[in-house]
């Protein structure tokens, strides 16, 4: 069975820090995958806060999820504290990438890397428009 291959930047221009909750375990007593996607809008939310910009006005425009991958690498449990790196990997024309790297602190292990799509709009009209050049500015290089 094929799997997802992320090739995210070996450096994320941001990060954070986010405590795993005992509320974030499944039944297999460890985090969840839907957790785990909330972390990750957590720390694209710390991201775009720490550039002066929110989901609702990212220069001007708002954005949507158009899509969302994660790969698990390791476990993580309630009370792990994760680092997550987060950067702008790709920008289209409507559209950008943000890929994100969580790390537990305590070991150094990757417990998993994502990517997400995410569309802009115009606040009025809800149509797609141009990626905001503070988004661009954002973008990682390399």
């Amino acid at each position: 069975m094929a799997r997802i291959e992320l090739d995210l930047p070996r450096l994320l221009p941001f990060s954070t820090e986010i405590d795993v909750r005992v509320t974030d375990m499944n039944y297999g007593a460890h985090l969840g995958n839907d957790a785990m996607l909330s972390l990750i809008h957590e720390a694209r939310w710390r991201y775009f806060r720490s550039n002066s910009m929110s989901e609702g006005d990212v220069g001007g425009a708002r954005l949507v999820l158009a899509d969302a991958a994660i790969v698990y690498k390791k476990e993580a449990f309630a009370g792990d504290r994760l680092r997550f790196e987060v950067g702008v990997i790709e920008v289209a024309r409507v559209s950008c990438d943000l890929g994100y790297r969580a790390t537990r602190i305590a070991d150094g292990a990757i417990v998993a890397e994502a990517k997400t799509g995410l569309v802009f709009l115009d606040p009025e009209s809800g149509r797609p428009i141009a990626v905001p050049d503070r988004v661009r500015a954002l973008a990682v290089a390399e």
